[in-house]
């Protein structure tokens, strides 16, 4: 019995040293995120790339940011923008931002709530990737969309078979949200 109390009073120092050093690893790890978000938004201001940008919204929080792409030349999105919401988890980068269309676009790939389906933004994440290189390809992906798993199935029906009713649709649907603002 004696020895039952005693392994209690020793295990509740550790419960207590193991929940202060769980709270510092997630101190820890909210600064690394913070550290690599401060100095991708760096390398986005010196080296930036044509057609996108990145910022964190206004409201301070360095896990919210809001992006826009151009759509590239020689597709249907020429000289339109778009805007998308980037969200970090805590544990960025080892988990991709949750990255949404906030303008509303007609592509195979994106869904009418903006969700995407790429594939380094789910189960082909990788740290290596950062927020400039998930706009680049996004902005890729616009004019090489990826049909064989799409989101919009009449998209990619018309992607394929009927361009011109695919670009018609692209800028009806791009003119609406021009007309609601």
């Amino acid at each position: 019995m004696d020895y039952m109390m005693e392994d209690a009073q020793n295990a509740a120092p550790e419960a207590h040293e193991t929940a202060k050093l769980g709270a510092s690893t997630q101190r820890s790890d909210k600064q690394s995120v913070t550290k690599r978000l401060q100095s991708e938004l760096m390398q986005l201001m010196l080296s930036p790339s044509p057609g996108i940008s990145a910022f964190p919204n206004a409201d301070g929080n360095l896990l919210s940011w809001t992006a826009t792409i151009s759509g590239p030349s020689e597709t249907p999105y020429e000289n339109l923008t778009f805007k998308l919401s980037f969200a970090f988890p805590n544990n960025y980068p080892y988990s991709p931002p949750s990255v949404l269309f906030k303008t509303p676009i007609y592509h195979p790939n994106v869904d009418f709530a903006g969700r995407i389906c790429l594939d380094i933004l789910k189960d082909k994440w990788s740290a290596v990737y950062n927020v400039q290189s998930v706009l680049l390809s996004l902005q890729s992906l616009l004019g090489e969309p990826n049909n064989a798993s799409p989101l919009n199935g009449q998209a990619a029906e018309l992607w394929d078979n009927n361009p011109q009713e695919f670009r018609r649709l692209v800028l009806a649907r791009h003119r609406s949200v021009d007309d609601d603002e």
